[in-house]
C-alpha cells in the first residue's frame, strides 16, 4: 500500500509520525512510503535519512493526492482534505482543537479516520498503545521541567560548604506518566512519595523506591475500565483531598498526572492546599488541558501563587521529539501490521482494536 507521512502543522508540534527505521521496515514489507519534505527535521530525522530508508521525499500536495493511508501525529488542517484521494484513511491523534471540524470534513469527503488515543488497553493492542508510549515521555519531561524551576536541588549533596538534604517529590497518579515521573525523580536523588486512588498500584509504586500514600475509605471501586481511575463518590473524594492535603506542606516538587477518560481531570489540589506549601516549591500539572488537577493551573502558562510556581505545560512529548516520535512510530507500525492483511487495509467496526478507534468510516461519524 502507499503510505504518506505528513509534516505536522500544529503549533509547537515537533514529532513526526514515522521515523526512518520504521520506514525501512515498512518498505521491506512491500509498502510504498511517501514522506513530506522536512517532515522529520523537528525531531532530528533529516530528509536524507528517509531517502536512505527507502522513502520518497515529495511535497504535501502529492502525498495528499496519492496516499492510501495518511499517517500523522495530530490531524492536519481540515482544508487539507480537499486534496485527499477518495477512500483514503487518516490515522493520528484527535487531540488538536480543530479535531471536530476535521472529522466533519472527513465524513463529508467519505474518508476513514482512526484515532490513535482510542487504541484499547488490552494485551493484544499493547504494542499500539500510544497513550502509554507518550505518557512515558511526558512523565520523564515533567520532572525535568519541574526541577529546572525549583529554587533548590533535588539530590543530597555533601560538599565543603556542608551537606544539602535531598528534595522531596510527590507524584499524584501512578499510571504510566506517574510511574515514569517516580523513576525519574528517584534518579535525580529526590525522596519520592506517590498517591493514587487505586490501591492495586501500591506495589508498583513501592517497587520504584517510593512511598505510597493511601486515602482512607478508597476501595477497588476506584479502578475503572482498562486500569484507569474512575470518578469517586463525594465522600471518597473528600478523603482523597484530606490525604493529599496532609503531605503537601513538606514537598518541594509535585507532579500531577491524574485523569479520568472522557471526563475532566479530578481536582486534587485546591488553592487552600497551595497556601500550605513551601515557598519556592513547584507544581507541574500534566492534565491541565483537560481541566487540571490543581485549581490554580492554566494551560500553557506559569502561575506563581502563594510563593509556589505552578506549571501548566502543553504537549510535553513534543519537547523530546526524537524518542517520542520513535515510540509513536513503533505504535503505528504495530497497528499497520495488524490492519493490513494480504495487501489490503481491513477496518471493521466489530474488530476489537480497530472498532473503538473509528471516528469516521464510509462517511459515517462515530464522534470524537
Amino acid at each position: 500500500m502507499r503510505l504518506g507521512v505528513l509534516h505536522e502543522t500544529a503549533p509547537h508540534e515537533r514529532r513526526v509520525a514515522l521515523v526512518p527505521p520504521t520506514v525501512q521496515k515498512l518498505r521491506a514489507a512491500g509498502h510504498e512510503l511517501l514522506v513530506e519534505r522536512g517532515a522529520g527535521e523537528g525531531a532530528g530525522y533529516p530528509d536524507k535519512a528517509y531517502g536512505d530508508a527507502g522513502g520518497r521525499i515529495t511535497d504535501r500536495a502529492a502525498i495528499l493526492a496519492e496516499s492510501e493511508i495518511l499517517l500523522t501525529v495530530q490531524y492536519p488542517d481540515p482544508e487539507d482534505l480537499a486534496g485527499v484521494r477518495p477512500g483514503a484513511t487518516v490515522i493520528g491523534l484527535a487531540q488538536r482543537s480543530g479535531a471536530n471540524r476535521f472529522v466533519a470534513a472527513a465524513a463529508a469527503g467519505h474518508l476513514t479516520v482512526l484515532a490513535m488515543e482510542r487504541v484499547p488497553r488490552t494485551t493484544k493492542a499493547q504494542s499500539m498503545d500510544v497513550l502509554s508510549s507518550q505518557a512515558t515521555v511526558a512523565g520523564y519531561q515533567a520532572v525535568l521541567l519541574g526541577a529546572s524551576h525549583l529554587s533548590r536541588l533535588l539530590p543530597m549533596l555533601t560538599t565543603a560548604a556542608g551537606t544539602i538534604p535531598p528534595g522531596r517529590a510527590f507524584i499524584l497518579g501512578a499510571g504510566v506518566a506517574g510511574l515514569q515521573a517516580i523513576a525519574t525523580a528517584r534518579r535525580l536523588g529526590a525522596i519520592v512519595s506517590a498517591f493514587d486512588v487505586r490501591p492495586v498500584v501500591k506495589e508498583q509504586v513501592q517497587s520504584l523506591g517510593a512511598t505510597f500514600v493511601e486515602a482512607e475509605a478508597v476501595s477497588t471501586a476506584a479502578e475503572g475500565t482498562g486500569g484507569y481511575a474512575r470518578e469517586l463518590a463525594e465522600e471518597q473524594q473528600r478523603k482523597v483531598l484530606e490525604a493529599i492535603g496532609k503531605v503537601l506542606p513538606d514537598k518541594d516538587l509535585v507532579i500531577t498526572t491524574a485523569q479520568i477518560p472522557g471526563k475532566p481531570a479530578p481536582r486534587l489540589i485546591t488553592e487552600d492546599m497551595v497556601r500550605t506549601m513551601r515557598a519556592g516549591s513547584v507544581i507541574v500539572d500534566l492534565p491541565v488541558e483537560s481541566g487540571g488537577n490543581c485549581e490554580l493551573s492554566r494551560p500553557g502558562e506559569t502561575v506563581v501563587a502563594h510563593g509556589v510556581t505552578i506549571l501548566g505545560p502543553l504537549n510535553l512529548p513534543s519537547q523530546i521529539p526524537q524518542h517520542a516520535s520513535l515510540m509513536y512510530s513503533r505504535n503505528l507500525q504495530a497497528l499497520l501490521e495488524y490492519l493490513i492483511q494480504d495487501g489490503r487495509l481491513e477496518i471493521d467496526r466489530d474488530d476489537p482494536i480497530a472498532g473503538p478507534m473509528i471516528l469516521v468510516h464510509g462517511g459515517d461519524t462515530a464522534g470524537v
